[in-house]
């Protein structure tokens, strides 16, 4: 899927979206000077974030639902705690974001991929190379990829943290 259509689908879906993170670090390229300048101790003004932003608002101005779920290893790696520490713009424009440690969900049935599950009807996982950068995004109505990513969002929300009472470990 080309990246202009996958910005698409956060304007075009109906209902609800769900997204899964799963990896303790990422290297995607709209993050690497931002993740750069907070290891330095510079100040983010978060503005290369006002377009996801701006999505999150015209989508809650309609009904819509963002949730977004980070698996995440504890103590938090220096990308997560960057990431904790960009949350609260996004958590204002309207997405419900929750934390999760790894080690309570050992016992759930996880996809090997972040993903998106869009309206209950489409995943969309997506692909990282071993250093974090994007790959590949793959879209997925097969009913048996709904079901587990439905399942594993479920189980993992349900034990989820959220972001304002979310501590870094």
């Amino acid at each position: 899927m080309a990246q202009d259509e996958f910005d698409g689908l956060f304007e075009e879906f109906e209902s609800e979206c769900l997204h899964m993170e799963m990896r303790d670090s990422y290297g995607t390229q709209a993050e690497i000077l931002p993740f750069a300048k907070w290891a330095e101790g510079e100040e983010d003004d978060f503005a290369w974030m006002d377009g996801w932003c701006d999505t999150l608002r015209r989508g809650r101005a309609k009904g819509k639902v963002f949730r977004r779920v980070l698996v995440v290893s504890e103590p938090l790696s220096r990308y997560q705690r960057w990431a904790h520490s960009t949350t609260p713009p996004l958590v204002e424009a309207g997405e419900d974001i929750r934390w999760v440690p790894r080690r309570t969900v050992s016992s759930l049935a996880l996809p090997g991929n972040d993903f998106y599950l869009i309206d209950g009807e489409k995943v969309v996982f997506m692909h990282y190379s071993g250093e974090g950068a994007m790959e590949d995004i793959v879209v997925s109505t097969d009913p048996a990829d709904i079901e587990l990513c439905r399942s594993a969002f479920g189980a993992v929300w349900g034990r989820a943290i959220p972001h304002s009472d979310y501590r870094v470990v």
